[in-house]
This record gives C-alpha cells, sequence and structure tokens, in this order.
C-alpha cells in the first residue's frame, strides 16, 4: 500500500512527509525502548528512507549501541523532546517511525513483537479494566 503520510512532534516545531509503501509495524520491548517512550514498549512502523522528507524543523539525535550490538540513533524534537523515528547504519536504507508521531497512527498494523524476553508483564490491558471514552471524571 502506498501512502501520504504525515507526522511531527507535540510542539509542532519538527514535521515530516512520507510517501511510499506502509510496511507492517511492530511493538519493541527492550528497556531502551521503554526509556525512549516511557512506556511499556515502542510502536513503530519502518519506512523507506528514500520516501521520507522533513518538512520543518530539524530533530535531535541520541546514538547508542543496543542490545541487538547495532548503534541506533534515536530522533527528537529538541523543543519539546517528543520521539519520532530511529535510524541504523545497519539499514541505512529505511528509519523506524514512532507511531505517536503520525498524524494518523491508525495506519499503523503492528505484525510482529521484538525483545519479548524483556516484556513487562503488566503490558497487556485487561478488557474488563473501567474504560473512559474521554477523562475520568
Amino acid at each position: 500500500m502506498t501512502s501520504a503520510i504525515t507526522g511531527g512532534c507535540l510542539c509542532g516545531a519538527v514535521r515530516f512527509a512520507y510517501r511510499g509503501t506502509l510496511q507492517p509495524g511492530g511493538y519493541c520491548h527492550c528497556a531502551d525502548c521503554r526509556r525512549i517512550t516511557g512506556g511499556p514498549f515502542y510502536v513503530g512502523m519502518r519506512m523507506a528512507a528514500a520516501d521520507f522528507r522533513l518538512t520543518q524543523g530539524e530533530p535531535r539525535g541520541y546514538t547508542k549501541v543496543g542490545h541487538s550490538g547495532q548503534p541506533l540513533t534515536r530522533h527528537f524534537c529538541g523543543d519539546c523532546g517528543a520521539p519520532l523515528y530511529t535510524t541504523s547504519p545497519r539499514h541505512p536504507d529505511a528509519l523506524y517511525v514512532k507511531a505517536g508521531a503520525l498524524d494518523d497512527p491508525s495506519l499503523v498494523r503492528p505484525a510482529y513483537q521484538i525483545w519479548t524476553a524483556s516484556r513487562v508483564p503488566w503490558a497487556a490491558i485487561p478488557d474488563d479494566l473501567p474504560a473512559y471514552p474521554g477523562n475520568r471524571t
């Protein structure tokens, strides 16, 4: 499926556009992804680097060798700190966009999970937990 999608950070300082084939998304349960997202896992989608472009602003990056032994650069807004995407020299033709950075995160179709050995036991949300369509009042 080829789509035109857009996204960006919380404050709007960094924006991006992608026009290319959307690949299945995935969950990553590694400790680094938990820390970068502030949640129990990361959800993202691989995109072709050639079809991705920044349309506004310039993200900052932080590079760290991951559990895989490969360096990963996590790109984020230098103003609001919102995580945007990850790149790796191991896959120079791709980047991994955070689902929450997309203007329409429903485009992400998770199809796999990685680093499940690091999964936190409370990551699943039970169906019987009270749910509210808006804020709980």
